[in-house]
C-alpha cells in the first residue's frame, strides 16, 4: 500500500519549478482618455488578457463570450482523459475551439466558460434525478452570472446539446435582450451500424428480468449503443426537439440542429455560427430582435409538426419568460397542435423509426418550415439568427445546394428517399401519422396533463379513440413502480399511478425506466400511466404526465388507491381527453360524483416527499410554485417571488409569529387555490 509521506513527496521533479518570470512583451493599447474615464476593471482585463497570452495587437476588437456546458476531459488525440457525464458534451470543446479560432480571425476577442450537465439517461430511476429539472435553472443563472462577469462584453455565442443543459443555455442567451445572441446546437451520435437505439437500450434490465432478453446480449446491445463518442441521444427527445426549437426560434442558424456530432458538418456550424453573431452586431440585431412572441409561436408550430418532446412544455414558457415575452399558455399550446399536424416519421414516434441524423439530411428544420410555410401557419417576417427573414431564408434553401447535397446523401449511405422522413402534410395523413399532444382534463387532472397522443400504440385506438377503463395500481414512488414491473407485478389492463413525483415530491422527476418499460414489454401496450410527475423526451404509450395539481400540492390524484376504477379517453384526432376516478369494482360513478367522492377522501397514507429530496430542490419547487408552477415553465418569477416573501413576512409579523419550516419536507401539503400569475413576464 502507498504510504501517505509518498503522496506528498513524489519525486525530485517537483523541485524544479520559477519564482518570477518576465511577463508578456509589448505595450497594452492604451490610451490618456481611456486611463482617466474608463472603470478600473477595463484596464484591468487587458492585464488579464495579456497574462494569458493573447497578442496585445489584437486586443481592442469586440469581445464575444461563449458559454458552453463542454464536460469531460479528451486528449488531444480525442482519448479520454476524464470522462463527461454523457457523450452530449464530451466533443462540444472542439465546437468551442472552432467558433473562438473563427471570432479571433475576424478580429473578435473571444473568451469561454463552462458550466457543464448532467445526464438524465444516467440518473434515471436514482436520486440524481431529484436535481434534473432545477438545475436548468441553476445552469441558467449561472450562465447569465457568468456573462455579465465580462462588463466589455459585445455579443454571446451558446453551444450546449442535451436536456436540460441546452435549455439553460438557450434561457441565458434569451435573457440578454439588448446584445447578439446565437446557438451553436451541439448535434447528435451516430446510431450503430446493428444494434439498438439509445431509448431502447435503456430497457435491458426491464426486458431481462421479464425474461424477454438474454444476458450476453444486453451486454452487447448496451455496449454498442452509442456508435460515436458525441452528441446527443439519436431520438427525437428532449435534446433533439430542444435544438429543432432553437432553430424554429431564430436562436440558431438554419440547418444546425442535428447535426452528426464530430463530423465536419457539425464543426462547420461552429464557424458559421460565430460569424453570424459577428453580423448581427455589425447590424445592429439584439436577441431582443429575434425572440418575438411570433418567433414562439413559430417554435410551436415546428413542435408540432415534429411530434417533439413534452419536455418543452416547461422550457419554452421559460425560454419567453427570459426572453421578456408572454409565456405559451396550456391554451396556445392546444390551439397550435390542432393548427399543425405531425409530418415526422423519426425516433420515438415513427411509425418509421428514423434515427434523428436522417432528420438532418432530409434536411432537418428548414425542411419541416418548408411545408409549414406552405400550410400558412408560420409568422414568415420573424428574424433568423442570419438577421435575414424566415421568408427569405426558406427561399434560399428550396433551391440550395445544400439541400440537394444532403437528400443525395440520405440516399445514397442510409437508401432513404427525405420525403420519407419529412412529409408533406397529405402524405403524413395518408401514413396515419396523427397530431402531438393531448391535454386531458377530468377529476384527476382539474389543472390540466399531458399525454403525447400521437405516440400511443395504434391497435389501442379505435375510430381514433383510445379508451381504457382498468383498475388503478398506485405506487408512491418510481422505485416501487420498476420493481413492480421487473416482478410481473402489473398486469394487462392495469392503470399504473405514481403519485409524488411532482416538483414537492422529488423535483418533478423523469419516469423514463418506467415509460420504457411499458413499451418495449411485449404486453406493456396494455397498460396506461398516470402521474404527476413528467416523461423523458423519447416516451410513448398511453402515459399521462403533468398531472395538476400535483399529489403533494392537495391534488385529487393523491387521493387514489389500489383497485379504483380510472377511465382515460383520448380522442387523437380531436386532440381532446380526460382522466377520471370513476368509482370501483362495486359501484360506478360518473366523473362529477367521482370528484366529490375523492374530495371527501384524505391523501393515502404513504404520500410523502422523497426523505432523500435534497434543500437545494425543495428551495426550487417553493420557488416556482409561486412563481406559476409547472405549467408556466417552472421558472423563477422574481417580482412575484419578492412579493409573495414580502407578504409572509408581514403577516407573521402582524401575528408575532417566527417563521417555520417548510411542511412540504415532513408531510403532505394542504390542498390550496393555484394563486394568480403577475401581470407582466418582465
Amino acid at each position: 500500500m502507498t504510504s501517505w509521506e509518498s503522496l506528498l513527496e513524489p519525486h525530485d521533479g517537483i523541485y524544479t519549478l520559477r519564482s518570477h518570470a518576465e511577463g508578456p512583451a509589448g505595450r497594452l493599447p492604451l490610451t490618456a482618455e481611456g486611463l482617466r474615464t474608463s472603470p478600473s476593471g477595463d484596464v484591468f482585463g487587458m492585464t488579464q488578457n495579456a497574462g494569458m497570452g493573447w497578442p496585445v495587437a489584437n486586443m481592442l476588437g469586440p469581445q464575444v463570450m461563449i458559454v458552453s456546458t463542454a464536460g469531460g476531459l479528451r486528449s488531444e488525440a480525442g482519448e479520454p482523459v476524464a470522462l463527461g457525464l454523457h457523450s452530449g458534451h464530451f466533443e462540444l470543446v472542439d465546437q468551442v475551439r472552432a467558433a473562438a479560432e473563427t471570432l479571433a480571425d475576424a478580429g473578435a476577442l473571444p473568451f469561454a466558460a463552462y458550466v457543464s450537465d448532467q445526464c438524465d439517461g444516467r440518473a434515471q430511476g436514482t436520486t440524481a434525478m431529484f436535481d434534473s429539472l432545477p438545475y436548468r435553472n441553476d445552469a441558467a443563472m449561472v450562465m447569465r452570472r457568468l456573462i455579465r462577469s465580462l462588463p466589455t462584453r459585445a455579443a454571446v455565442l451558446g453551444v450546449a446539446t442535451c436536456d436540460k443543459g441546452l435549455p439553460a443555455t438557450m434561457m441565458a442567451l434569451a435573457s440578454q435582450h439588448d446584445l447578439p445572441t446565437v446557438l451553436a446546437p451541439g448535434g447528435v451520435t451516430l446510431p450503430p451500424v446493428r444494434g439498438e437505439d439509445l431509448a431502447r437500450v435503456q430497457t435491458l434490465g426491464a426486458r431481462f428480468a421479464n425474461g424477454e432478453l438474454a444476458l450476453q446480449d444486453a451486454a452487447e446491445l448496451g455496449c454498442r449503443a452509442c456508435a460515436s463518442p458525441g452528441g446527443g441521444c439519436h431520438f427525437l427527445g428532449t435534446a433533439g426537439t430542444a435544438q429543432v426549437v432553437a432553430e424554429a426560434l431564430g436562436l440558431a442558424l438554419p440547418h444546425s440542429a442535428l447535426a452528426p456530432s464530430g463530423e465536419p458538418v457539425w464543426a462547420e456550424i461552429a464557424r458559421q455560427s460565430a460569424r453570424a453573431v459577428l453580423r448581427q452586431r455589425e447590424r445592429g440585431l439584439t436577441t431582443r430582435d429575434i425572440l418575438t412572441p411570433e418567433a414562439f409561436e413559430n417554435a410551436m408550430a415546428v413542435h408540432a409538426a415534429v411530434g417533439g418532446s413534452t419536455n418543452l412544455l416547461l422550457h419554452l414558457p421559460a425560454i419567453a419568460h427570459a426572453a421578456g415575452v408572454p409565456r405559451p399558455t396550456v391554451e396556445d399550446w392546444v390551439r397550435v397542435n390542432k393548427a399543425v399536424p405531425r409530418i415526422v416519421s423519426v425516433l420515438p414516434n415513427g411509425p418509421v423509426q428514423h434515427p434523428t441524423v436522417r432528420m438532418f439530411l432530409a434536411g432537418g428544420t428548414p425542411e419541416v418550415m418548408l411545408h409549414l410555410r406552405a400550410l400558412g401557419v408560420l409568422h414568415l417576417d420573424a428574424l433568423t439568427a442570419t438577421g435575414e427573414t424566415l421568408d427569405t431564408v426558406l427561399d434560399w434553401w428550396a433551391g440550395s445546394e445544400r439541400r440537394a447535397r444532403m437528400h443525395a446523401l440520405l440516399r445514397d449511405q442510409e437508401g432513404v428517399e427525405p420525403d420519407d422522413v419529412i412529409m408533406s402534410p397529405d402524405q403524413a395523413r395518408r401514413r396515419g401519422l396523427t397530431a402531438t399532444a393531448t391535454f386531458p382534463l377530468g377529476n384527476l387532472a382539474p389543472e390540466g396533463s399531458v399525454i403525447k397522443s400521437t405516440a400511443i400504440d395504434p391497435s389501442r385506438v379505435v375510430d381514433g379513440v383510445f379508451h381504457h377503463l382498468g383498475p388503478a395500481r398506485v405506487f408512491t414512488s418510481e422505485a416501487a413502480a420498476i420493481t413492480a414491473i421487473k416482478d410481473r407485478a402489473v398486469d394487462p389492463g392495469d392503470i399504473m399511478v405514481i403519485m409524488g413525483g411532482g416538483p414537492l415530491g422529488t423535483g418533478m422527476e423523469e419516469t423514463y425506466q418506467v415509460t420504457s418499460a411499458l413499451k418495449h414489454l411485449s404486453y406493456g401496450k396494455e397498460i396506461s400511466l398516470v402521474t404527476d410527475a413528467r416523461f423523458s423526451g423519447v416516451s410513448t404509450g398511453a402515459c399521462i404526465g403533468h398531472v395538476g395539481p400535483e399529489a403533494l400540492a392537495g391534488g385529487p390524484l393523491g387521493r387514489l388507491r389500489d383497485g379504483d376504477l380510472v377511465e382515460i379517453r383520448i380522442d387523437v384526432t380531436r386532440l381532446e381527453g380526460t382522466v377520471d376516478y370513476v368509482g370501483d369494482a362495486a359501484t360506478r360513478l360518473t366523473p362529477e360524483e367521482g370528484a366529490r367522492v375523492l374530495a371527501a377522501r384524505d391523501p393515502h397514507p404513504d404520500l410523502a416527499p422523497h426523505p432523500l429530496l435534497p434543500d437545494d430542490t425543495r428551495l426550487w419547487a417553493a420557488l416556482q410554485e409561486v412563481s406559476g408552477g409547472t405549467w408556466n415553465g417552472a421558472v423563477y418569477d422574481t417580482d412575484r417571488i419578492v412579493a409573495v416573501l414580502r407578504a409572509g413576512m408581514a403577516a407573521l409579523a402582524g401575528e408575532g409569529a417566527e417563521p417555520t419550516s417548510d411542511s412540504a419536507a415532513s408531510g403532505v401539503q394542504e390542498s390550496h387555490p393555484r394563486r394568480p400569475l403577475p401581470q407582466s413576464d418582465q
